[in-house]
């Protein structure tokens, strides 16, 4: 820390002053301060009070209007016996299943090819994307109208002279119906975060797997995967708690009846936080929904940390590595 002495005379003996203590010293500090307060204040208000309220909130019994009785643990208790709740969780899981394996792989051949040469490559970055802005209960509404039993996807099967398929009242169909809104939306914003990782890859890894005579897919896998491994370990946990978060799609999906509080015909498509939504702002028990909301918090995280192992793996295959051993190959074909 810097230091300001005064000279010293007679009257006055030799002072050792902090930057705090100097003359104006804290008035520094307060601009910058009170610039970024609004940050902290609108944080504390809509972030950090609602999340110590709602664990306080779990331990109560409270339907939003009369006085709190403490319950204690009972509250969650009464989650691990409720059937319903678990068939939430089958659907939420089997659903995130359906979604995010095949969008996570499908964002990650389309980032590939449009690493490539190809023309017009900023127009389909700008397609790609524009279905993670798009507003979620339109697009919902859209695809309600093409998964109807007369709707766009029937009438395809049937010129096909296929059957056509209950994509909302049987078990399989619905939880399609749902995975291929989520693979719609977000296969554009992953292809553009593997994209983005792609060309942080030096070219020459390319080349040289080019002349060893790799070919697009032995590139994609035995190149471009091990030195992705940050990437796709952000976008797999990324898409984990988005998938396990699924909510518009089956709410809006089933809302022109009663079952859109439930997930369509036989709850099939009731998922965790549609179920937090049913019990907490329709039959009014906020407590038991804000102990379904901690209770989602550590499934999240449990999944978050086997995305974690499961994608991070060992680093054993660096970037040095794989050009060490591709320039390896490329010499010893060189030197035959």
């Amino acid at each position: 820390m810097a230091t300001v002495l005064d000279p010293p005379t007679d009257k006055q003996p030799l002072v050792r002053r902090t930057r705090s203590t100097a003359p104006g010293g804290r008035r520094r500090h307060v601009s910058p301060l009170l610039a970024i307060s609004p940050f902290y204040v609108l944080f504390a208000v809509f972030g950090a009070f609602p999340v110590v309220f709602s664990l306080y909130l779990s331990f109560q019994d409270w339907d939003g209007i009369g006085d709190m009785r403490f319950v204690g643990l009972q509250q969650y208790g009464w989650l691990l016996e409720d059937s319903v709740f678990w068939h939430s969780v089958l659907n939420t899981f089997e659903i995130w299943f359906l979604s995010t394996v095949p969008m996570l792989f499908l964002a990650l051949v389309l980032a590939f090819l449009l690493h490539s040469q190809v023309r017009f490559t900023g127009a389909y970055r700008v397609a790609y994307f524009i279905p993670n802005v798009t507003s979620m209960v339109a697009m919902t509404v859209v695809f309600g109208s093409v998964f109807a039993q007369t709707g766009l996807a029937n009438s395809g099967l049937r010129a096909l002279g296929l059957d056509g398929i209950g994509w909302l009242s049987s078990e399989w169909g619905i939880k399609s119906s749902i995975s291929l809104m989520i693979i719609w939306r977000w296969i554009g914003y992953n292809a553009l975060i593997f994209l983005a990782g792609l060309q942080a890859i030096p070219t020459e890894h390319f080349e040289a797997a080019r002349v060893d005579g790799a070919n697009s897919w032995q590139t994609l896998f035995r190149v471009v995967l091990p030195q992705l491994r940050p990437v796709v370990l952000f976008a797999a946990v990324t898409s984990t708690i988005n998938g396990l978060q699924i909510f518009t799609e089956s709410q809006v999906l089933f809302q022109s009846t009663d079952v859109g509080t439930t997930g369509g015909p036989g709850q099939e498509g009731m998922t965790i936080v549609l179920y937090l939504w049913q019990k907490a702002f329709k039959d009014h028990q906020f407590g038991y929904g804000a102990a379904m909301g901690w209770l989602l918090f550590a499934i999240i995280a449990v999944f978050t940390v086997i995305n974690w192992r499961l994608v991070a793996g060992s680093d054993h295959d660096d970037r040095a590595g794989i050009l060490r051993s591709l320039r390896r190959k490329k010499g010893a074909r060189n030197g035959r």
